[in-house]
């Protein structure tokens, strides 16, 4: 028995139990008979009574209470069905037809249909004892079909419990799983390959903007994952839900829209906890992921070399075991305590050793890259050539600008993350002169607002390229909207990492911008709009720096520190 069975006596529960023994035929919903059980059983307990019956007329599940009372079982041979092969039938104690919770739970797990049955006491006769049950009316609603316009259900008018024996139901499963199976097949034709995704974004505290441009960027690292953003939702409220974020009853409205738009993704622009991320699958039925999760992806996708494949693995692992550790230890045998001693390791304990072991391996692969790389820049500070590191938010247009300086012919794609491995290539800056007028071009991986702590220690050996360069060069996308959230966001990170080189900003992009805003960005910040495409501004941008790197290497009465704090330019 299922529900709320505490308190009930023994007869009582064993009456409940003989439900199972009933039968209803294939093609009704419900049978006379059924339906005064339930009621006699529901009136003498006072709560409600649930049965879940399958397309063979045979009771599955028996529950006090109501739709949420009722666990629903893992149907075989049920799998290619649109629906879910079973029908819930229950009583009320009190009248007003299918509520607000029938009816979602008859959406959001694909019943084949719901039914209510109004259950009141017949009228006393005698002081001592009382008439039969009064049953009815009756309640039925069946999913709507994908091409209705209106709501995810279709209601039936109240009628006789007698009258609701007489309808056809299984017919009209039948006819509603070919229109959903109709409305699939052209959904098929028409879409590719590419996940179809729902994103949610979450506005607590932040301005509505700032919200809608996390949303923006998310939409964006969806796109540069490979999946298609069906449709975006924005939810304002207080703060997050502990347990699922955005709340149950909008997650009910993300599981609608996700039906409509034929998506099976769900992305949430806030990382989620383990517990957070099970409750969000099992309330909607959903593949769901976080804004970490898709940056993790992104990186695999675009990892090139042996380099940025270990960095990248690492930041994947290091995301997972928080997560084996966030189940729990329902699943552990290891522990301190009577009762907690095991016959061994469970799986959990074997997943996070390996994973722990494997990190081990990534991390010392990595101290080992980045001593690689500082060999590299001793060699490179020997010499006397000055570098120049390219930093920026990322599809900043980056690269692109790398290799207008470097002459070079690096991978530069407009999807977030294309660059993961750092590339160093000579350029020539012809005002610079005393320096054989070669500086060095250092392409880096982009930055994003709330970088993933994963991330930054992954990627730990690339970033220490920063530390050694003579001038750090902001990138900055004149042609995105917000671009001062941007240029905040990647400050903030830089000074976090402890980056002492002077900043100088450069608006890239500048032909697709608007030129006032490019303007305002320019006094605001005392950059160079350049163009890497079409090559405008370029000159002016080598004389900048030129400039700026005369006065790093060959003042010495103006110390690093005053040169970053005068070029910072917004640090």
């Amino acid at each position: 028995m299922h529900g709320h069975t505490s308190g009930l006596k023994n007869n009582q529960i064993k009456r409940l139990s003989n439900l199972y023994r009933r039968r209803v035929p294939p093609e009704a919903a419900v049978t006379a008979d059924l339906a005064r059980a339930l009621a006699d059983l529901s009136l003498e307990i006072g709560r409600m009574v649930s049965c879940l019956v399958d397309r063979r007329g045979r009771v599955v599940t028996v529950a006090v209470g109501d739709a949420a009372d009722t666990p629903l079982p893992t149907l075989a041979g049920e799998a290619t069905s649109r629906l879910y092969g079973l029908r819930l039938v229950h009583t009320h104690l009190k009248p007003g037809g299918l509520t607000g919770a029938d009816l979602t739970a008859l959406f959001l797990h694909r019943l084949d249909a719901m039914v209510a049955i109004d259950v009141a006491p017949g009228a006393a006769g005698k002081k001592e004892t009382a008439t039969a049950p009064v049953v009815g009316p009756a309640h039925m609603a069946m999913v709507a079909p994908p091409t209705s316009d209106e709501e995810d259900w279709l209601v039936d008018p109240p009628m006789t419990v007698r009258e609701l024996e007489a309808l056809d139901v299984q017919e009209r499963i039948r006819a509603l799983e070919e229109e959903l199976a109709r409305s699939a097949t052209a959904r098929e034709v028409r879409r590719t390959s590419a996940e179809r995704a729902v994103i949610v974004g979450l506005a607590t505290r932040e301005p509505l903007p700032e919200a809608e441009a996390r949303l923006n960027e998310l939409s964006e690292l969806v796109r540069s994952a490979g999946a298609t953003v069906a449709a975006r939702s924005l939810q304002q409220r207080g703060g997050p839900d502990a347990r699922t974020l955005v709340g149950e009853g909008k997650l009910q409205e993300l599981v609608s829209l996700a039906y409509h738009e034929d998506a099976d993704l769900v992305v949430f622009d806030r990382e989620l906890s383990p517990a957070q991320a099970r409750e969000i699958e099992r309330i909607t039925n959903l593949k769901v992921l976080d804004r970490t999760q898709v940056i993790l992806d992104i990186f695999a996708q675009n990892a090139r070399g042996r380099e940025a494949q270990v960095q990248v693995e690492l930041a994947q692992l290091q995301y997972q075991l928080t997560r084996l550790a966030g189940r729990g230890t329902a699943m552990s045998r290891l522990g301190g305590g009577i009762g907690t001693r095991g016959p061994g390791e469970t799986k959990l304990e074997v997943d996070r050793r390996r994973i722990r072991e494997r990190i081990q391996a990534l991390e010392k692969a990595v101290d080992d890259i980045s001593r690689r790389r500082t060999e590299t820049r001793k060699a490179r500070t020997q010499a006397s050539t000055p570098v120049i590191a390219l930093v920026g938010y990322t599809n900043a247009g980056k690269s692109t600008l790398f290799n207008a300086l470097a002459k070079s012919d690096v991978l530069a794609r407009d999807r977030l993350f294309a660059t993961l491995r750092p590339t160093s290539r000579e350029g020539w800056l012809p005002d610079l002169g005393t320096w054989g007028e070669k500086a060095v071009f250092t392409d880096t991986v982009g930055f994003i607002r709330d970088l993933p702590d994963e991330l930054v220690d992954a990627f730990r050996a690339t970033l220490e390229e920063l530390h050694d360069a003579d001038v750090l060069l902001h990138v900055v996308d004149a042609a995105a909207p917000g671009a001062p959230e941007r240029v905040d966001a990647v400050q903030r990170i830089l000074d976090q990492l402890g980056l002492e080189p002077p900043r100088r900003i450069v608006l890239n992009k500048a032909d697709a911008a608007d030129p006032e805003i490019v303007a305002a960005l320019a006094e605001r910040y005392g950059a160079v709009a350049v163009s890497a495409t079409t090559g405008a501004g370029l000159p002016e941008l080598r004389s900048v720096l030129a400039e700026l790197l005369t006065r790093e290497r060959g003042g010495a009465e103006r110390p690093r520190e005053a040169v970053a704090a005068g070029d910072s330019m917004g640090a």
